[in-house]
């Protein structure tokens, strides 16, 4: 029998979704909640849950040895804000270490500093859709709205600079209108963006999100879900365009239920729309 998938999960519906996708393969699983950002329904979905402060990592490489763990994911967000306030922080010394060898704040950075750890302690960091690549944008519509012409066109405009962004580790989203950059995601995260992007705008505006690209796929994974399509609805955004097969798309029935009610069209892309061959918009709902 395979030991235990070791699930360190932060912040969302994702580490959820992952848990379920991995016993459907067959996976005992032995999560590590962060405190504060884990979702309460986590424990119910895997058969070992124990639940750690942030930066208690001498902990936690022990609850994963001590549960029989080899192979690790990541799952769900860690906010790079809390870095910004130590009253959340329970820096033990290994978290100590691991944060004064930063060489800047960027994700990939300190995400990187603590896949090396894990491996370091002997461990087998996985990318975090090996057990659930069914959970990915697949090319084409998603739901019941077809972008227009024109709001192809935005996505074209807006695909380069989202890769530019994350070329800079800086963000992954871009909301457009009519050819305009109107926000660039930073530290403040998809949902944020989308605000501002909107409230500079007119009703009609476009969000691209699409992967670095020198993606990890071991962390930090794009991903969309309900709460991405209330941002939107709420400024009155009309297109979400994400890159088909390494966006996650989360909760993906209310996610189109979102979208089809406000009148959004969700699309997975392979790369910009002018760049793909006449006809190869297909693609499964």
């Amino acid at each position: 029998m395979a030991s235990p998938l070791g699930l360190i999960a932060g912040f969302g519906r994702f580490p959820v979704q992952l848990a379920r996708a991995a016993r459907r393969h067959g996976r005992a699983i032995a999560a590590v909640g962060i405190h504060g950002l884990v979702d309460p329904g986590l424990e119910a979905e895997v058969d070992a849950f124990t639940e750690l402060r942030l930066g208690e990592v001498a902990r936690l490489f022990a609850t994963l040895r001590e549960a029989g763990v080899r192979d690790v994911v990541f799952a769900g967000k860690v906010p790079k804000t809390l870095l910004a306030r130590p009253e959340e922080l329970h820096l033990d010394a290994r978290a100590l270490a691991l944060l004064h060898g930063f060489a800047d704040r960027k994700d990939d950075s300190i995400l990187g500093a603590l896949a090396d750890a894990i491996e370091a302690e002997g461990f087998v960091l996985l990318p975090q859709l090996a057990l659930a690549p069914e959970l990915t944008a697949t090319e084409g519509p998603v739901g019941g709205v077809e972008p227009t012409p024109a709001q192809l066109a935005d996505a074209a405009f807006g695909w380069p600079v989202a890769k530019s962004l994350g070329e800079l580790d800086v963000g992954q989203t871009v909301v457009v209108q009519d050819r305009a950059v109107l926000a660039l995601e930073a530290i403040e995260g998809t949902d944020a963006a989308i605000a501002r992007g909107c409230a500079l705008g007119r009703p009609g505006a476009c969000v691209v999100k699409v992967a670095k690209p020198r993606q990890d796929p071991r962390f930090d994974v794009p991903a969309v879900g309900p709460a991405t399509l209330r941002s939107m609805a709420e400024g009155g955004a009309a297109l979400l365009a994400v890159e088909a097969g390494a966006t996650l798309l989360l909760e993906r029935e209310s996610l189109i239920a979102e979208a089809d009610a406000a009148g959004i069209a969700v699309v997975g892309l392979s790369g910009p729309p002018e760049a793909r061959e006449p006809g190869a918009a297909g693609g499964g709902r």
